[in-house]
């Protein structure tokens, strides 16, 4: 193994799953996703199940792999079949050593149809699931392009709720005319609903999108920077008085709630991503490979069909890759990354990944904390250094 290959990583691997299609391409995504007049079912579902088979081979060419979730997104994933849920999930028990709480998610739309579709899902073998809610504002929804009213939305919760154990859900803030007053009230209203895990997202004007077009004529207006972090800064509120923790930048959960499959990316642990467009991070022989898949779904399929991958890209990643990676993912992190661990995981002691002088002010400003526990130093961003952490991480890493 090269001298500059990362130790094996403990965590579980994380398995991800895209599935490409949606019934309307929202006007703020930017997410591979496309829209289709009839989906093409059965030859997706065998697509992914050879795909799937093909890395599984790649990866424990050298040893078994322990798996500890697999992560359904897209697109939207509840407009799969159910029955390729249950074979997916059956394949990877039986590619992988499944941990014995393997925790398996699936991202569904509050649509009649898809909510319809949550016990055939359940029954798959998915225990987790992740709305896409967005709003509770029916005018927020429609200006958002979304299929669903806030009543729907209301319902799924409802109907999720009574389904599975494990529940998290979207909202977008920031978005044209919403005060920091109505996001609070939104918020806490949702959180009233089912007060598991809240993914937060800001709404911002992405390249390619409908809204960027709209934004450039002048016929879409955001709130200002200040408003913006005022609604975060309530989020960490409500959530508290809901009984959630901010564990992530943009991510809160009650105690035991959290993502295992994201903190899996960001601890930066290795996940195998199959389907268009999807990216891995994945320890082989030679190191750790970051891979990527064919973004458009049919050219993808082809490939698959014609090699058993639609791989790519797949690049052995450097020691420098792998910290400059780890730290960007890390620091989002309200835990912080672990000296050891980064150093282990790198090749790298991470001094040599951070500009000292950048890292100095950081922490003479309290933006970040350098603890010291028994298991050795952690840096990590505090609450006030998380909302400056894309400049921060910008001028921070080598």
């Amino acid at each position: 193994m090269p001298s500059d290959a990362p130790a094996p990583d403990p965590i579980p691997l994380a398995l991800y799953v895209h599935w490409p299609f949606c019934l309307a391409k929202c006007p703020y995504c930017d997410f591979n996703s496309h829209v289709r007049d009839a989906i093409p079912q059965a030859r997706f579902a065998a697509a992914l199940r050879r795909e799937l088979a093909h890395e599984a081979d790649r990866l424990t060419a050298h040893g078994p792999r322990r798996l500890g979730s697999i992560f359904f997104g897209g697109g939207t994933p509840s407009l799969m079949a159910p029955e390729t849920v249950a074979a997916l999930i059956a394949d990877a028990r039986a590619m992988f050593a499944a941990v014995p709480d393997l925790e398996i998610t699936l991202e569904a739309n509050p649509t009649s149809v898809e909510i319809g579709r949550l016990r055939a899902f359940r029954d798959a073998g998915v225990n987790r699931v992740s709305l896409g809610i967005q709003s509770l504002d029916d005018d927020a929804l429609r200006l958002l392009g979304r299929q669903h009213s806030a009543g729907q939305a209301i319902a799924a919760l409802e109907s999720a709720r009574a389904l599975f154990g494990r529940i998290s859900f979207d909202l977008i803030y920031a978005r044209p005319g919403q005060s920091p007053a109505a996001w609070r009230a939104e918020l806490d209203r949702a959180l009233g609903l089912v007060s598991d895990h809240l993914s937060l997202y800001q709404l911002t004007i992405e390249p390619g999108t409908r809204f960027e077009g709209l934004h450039r004529q002048g016929l879409l207006a955001l709130p200002d920077d200040e408003s913006a972090a005022r609604m975060y800064e309530d989020t960490a509120c409500v959530a508290a008085g809901h009984g959630l923790d901010a564990y992530e930048v943009s991510n809160y959960a009650r105690p035991g709630a959290e993502s295992r499959h994201n903190l899996t990316y960001w601890r930066y642990g290795d996940y195998l991503g199959i389907g268009p467009g999807a990216h891995g991070r994945m320890t082989l022989a030679d190191g750790l490979h970051a891979t990527r898949r064919h973004r458009a779904p049919e050219p993808w399929a082809e490939r698959v069909e014609r090699t058993g991958s639609g791989l790519m890209q797949d690049e052995r990643l450097s020691a420098r890759d792998r910290a400059r990676e780890m730290l960007l993912m890390g620091l989002r992190l309200t835990e912080g990354v672990p000296e050891a661990r980064f150093a282990r995981r790198t090749g790298m002691a991470m001094p040599e990944a951070i500009d000292p002088v950048i890292l100095a002010a950081a922490l003479e400003e309290g933006y970040l904390v350098r603890d010291e526990t028994t298991d050795g130093a952690v840096l990590r961003a505090t609450a006030s250094g998380r909302l400056r952490l894309e400049a921060l991480l910008g001028a921070m890493v080598l």
